[in-house]
């Protein structure tokens, strides 16, 4: 039978380029006749971003072949615009680029016996993109980075656009989401809602394509967000796939420049540190870093701290308060960075202080290390609302913190969170674990994902 090979066109930034690298690796160990070609957009330069997809060129030729497209600048857009209509005009400058290449790839494939074209994979923001899978009569399927809830919020965001064409209110009544069993309040959802800077316009305009996708496909999996999946199994949507946790592993890898913070934990007792990382773009003014380490201190716990700051300040130290470090001294080390899965995978860990990234959320089940939410951007405020008040696998700590906002927690709510997370004995713990057990059996054979993958690429390339 022939080779079938599925065009991935992931957003250029960390968190979603891995999720759907690994993801394309997912599919071609479960079919050894599936190929990925990843068309790799260029965003602006990212270290991270540079060093992991070159590491892509030296995976097997025979499984995932990446092609570099050319440098884009996208149009000038003033200082003030949204972070989404940054996205969104970057999307539409790329839109030709990624039509060549599709025309070359599906061109090249024709005139061989071997190999078919079975769709395209498009990231979320890339859902405009639906229309180069069209101009080549190819199915297109929409990967999600995110969770069910997020899902619901985008078919959410049309039906309430054609009723009410501006902008979200804060004062806007609470909001009946589909896959959420609550209604949701206004200030939990993302901040690009309420953008009156084309945010909004480009949240709507990504989640207007979702209609027209084959599949979407979730970064989940059916035991931690059974309601939503059921929900939207009602034929009225695309077809929902849940093929996760897709984590990637290798970031358990050890590499020398781990050393200290790897050695430090080796030497705490087993569940007595608490984990403060807030992603790739998680950083703090110096007022919220004072309260954070004098809510630590209080606190009496152990803990590792991944502290990035805003600039102008670049010395995190000249932030903590005078004498901390001295203080702290044994208890507490504070990094710039550290290797976030290893860390939560390490017998030390006993809670996860997290700006509740959806990838952050699913390593912390994996290992089941409880999680503090304290969500910062995109979409994040819903992924903490729906962790704490629809699943109770998290502490509240907040869930409407934005990163943009001058509003400063104050140590003894950080110090009263860290008691709480830390509890060995609380019922959410347990929880967490259990449902760490279920996440590590819906990859397995025979599991809910392994199943959903499964039919996943049966309805993608059938038996041709």
């Amino acid at each position: 039978m022939k080779k079938v090979e599925l065009i991935f066109v992931p957003m250029p930034e960390i968190g979603h380029l891995v999720s759907i690298v690994e993801f394309a690796k997912l599919l071609i160990d479960h079919n050894d006749r599936i190929r990925v070609t990843i068309l790799s957009m260029k965003w602006f330069p990212d270290a991270a971003l540079d060093a992991y997809t070159k590491s892509l060129t030296a995976l097997p030729p025979d499984g995932i072949q990446l092609i570099d497209l050319p440098r884009v600048d996208p149009p000038s857009l003033a200082p003030w615009k949204s972070a989404e209509s940054v996205i969104d005009a970057f999307i539409k400058c790329y839109i030709p680029l990624v039509r060549n290449a599709v025309r070359d790839i599906v061109s090249m494939k024709c005139s061989s016996d071997e190999t078919r074209i079975a769709g395209l994979v498009l990231d979320l923001f890339c859902s405009p993109m639906v229309d180069v899978a069209t101009d080549f009569d190819l199915p297109s399927y929409i990967f999600i980075t995110s969770n069910a809830a997020f899902v619901g919020l985008m078919f959410y965001l049309p039906t309430r656009h054609s009723l009410n064409r501006s902008e979200f209110q804060s004062s806007d009544p609470e909001h009946v989401i589909p896959g959420l069993v609550n209604p949701v309040p206004t200030y939990v959802l993302p901040s690009a809602v309420f953008s009156k800077d084309e945010g909004y316009a480009a949240y709507v305009k990504v989640a207007e394509r979702f209609k027209d996708a084959k599949g979407i496909i979730i970064n989940t999996f059916e035991e931690v967000e059974h309601y939503a999946l059921n929900c939207f199994s009602n034929g009225q949507n695309p077809p929902v796939y849940p093929v996760g946790p897709v984590i990637n592993f290798n970031g358990l890898s050890y590499s020398d420049s781990d050393d200290k913070v790897m050695k430090w934990l080796d030497d705490q007792p087993q569940s007595s540190v608490v984990f403060l990382c807030f992603g790739s773009m998680g950083s703090f003014k110096a007022p919220q870093v004072k309260e954070t380490a004098l809510g630590l201190e209080q606190s009496g716990f152990r803990f590792l701290w991944s502290l990035r700051v805003q600039p102008p300040q670049n010395d995190a130290s000249k932030m903590l308060p005078e004498g901390f470090l001295e203080r702290v001294q044994g208890r507490g080390m504070i990094c710039s960075w550290a290797p976030q899965l290893k860390v939560l995978a390490h017998k030390a860990i006993g809670g996860f202080i997290s700006h509740c990234g959806w990838n952050s959320i699913l390593g912390s089940l994996w290992f089941g290390v409880p999680i503090v939410t304290w969500p910062l951007y995109a979409e994040q405020q819903v992924n903490a609302y729906k962790m704490v008040k629809e699943l109770g696998l998290a502490v509240e700590m907040r869930l409407n913190y934005r990163k943009d906002s001058d509003e400063v927690v104050m140590a003894d709510e950080i110090e009263k969170a860290v008691g709480m997370v830390m509890d060995g004995r609380s019922e959410m713990r347990k929880k967490v674990k259990e449902m760490g057990e279920m996440a590590r059996k819906s990859v397995m054979e025979g599991g809910t994902s392994v199943n959903s993958i499964g039919k996943l690429i049966e309805d993608m390339i059938g038996n041709n």
